[in-house]
């Protein structure tokens, strides 16, 4: 585990605003997310900025350097230093030397604010979308019926902070019989992702044992991010993309999505 230092205070994952409501002549209050700048910063090169819920910070810079590749394992990164500021948050980086030189030539660079709702925002061209992507296993694999429904049936459960706003998205690591083991929220299902990505690498759960459960759609940036991991199997609960699919039949990744009845359909 590499050194982590944190200055300054966590803001909250949400807040709590007052409301006219139009239905009564009473306010209301409703919980929002709160949606913060954070500064990827390597050896004092800035990478990204993007917008995210500011939770689960570590499992962000681990997951999101792992995912972008900026690094390939958590070794590689010698002190993180969690900084917190009225204007967002920063992650200071020292990384390997090693890595750093490789990163400095990469040629999959960002250079652009990445929203919440962006997983690909600053790349310099296309290229990164349409290559082919490798498989991660040689024959996809099968989740049972029964572990894919007992997943979704606990899923909302275990979502705090969208259970407070009804506004944010999850991404869950669930076990091959169906029991959750990991959720990571925020309000970009990809940065949502990163953070499970990160949480998992930090608790040393291997990608093949079990599969990823997302609140949404299922959309190329999951599906790559998955793929970079070695993830085998994907349930969302919203339908894939017809360029997701595509990218998941390269990589021989399974998805699963819920359909209008509440059941489940396997894609490919």
């Amino acid at each position: 585990m590499f050194p982590v230092d944190i200055i300054g205070k966590p803001p909250p994952a949400s807040e709590t605003i007052e409301v006219d409501s139009l239905d009564t002549p009473h306010h209301g209050r409703w919980h929002v997310p709160e949606e913060t700048p954070v500064a990827f910063v390597y050896n004092r090169r800035n990478y990204a900025v993007m917008l995210a819920t500011p939770a689960d910070m570590m499992d962000f810079a681990l997951g999101f350097s792992l995912t972008e590749r900026v690094i390939n394992a958590s070794a590689e990164i010698e002190h993180l230093e969690i900084n917190h500021s009225e204007n967002g948050i920063e992650l200071f980086f020292k990384i390997d030397a090693d890595r750093l030189a490789r990163f400095d030539v990469q040629a999959r660079r960002r250079n652009l604010v990445g929203t919440a709702g962006c997983g690909l925002c600053g790349l310099e061209n296309a290229d990164s979308i349409l290559a082919p992507l490798a498989p991660v296993i040689e024959v996809p694999v099968k989740i049972s019926k029964a572990a894919l429904e007992q997943a979704m049936r606990d899923f909302a459960s275990l979502q705090p902070i969208n259970q407070r706003t009804k506004s944010v998205h999850g991404a869950a690591w669930v076990h091959p019989d169906g029991t959750i083991n990991l959720v990571r929220e925020d309000v970009g299902r990809h940065n949502a992702l990163d953070k499970l990505i990160g949480a998992m690498a930090l608790a040393e759960i291997k990608s093949t044992d079990g599969f990823l459960l997302m609140s949404s759609r299922c959309s190329y940036e999951i599906i790559d991010k998955a793929a970079r991991r070695g993830i085998l199997a994907i349930l969302c609960l919203s339908a894939p993309t017809n360029l997701a699919l595509n990218k998941a039949r390269q990589a021989n990744i399974t998805i699963y999505a819920r359909d209008k009845t509440g059941g489940v359909k396997r894609m490919g």
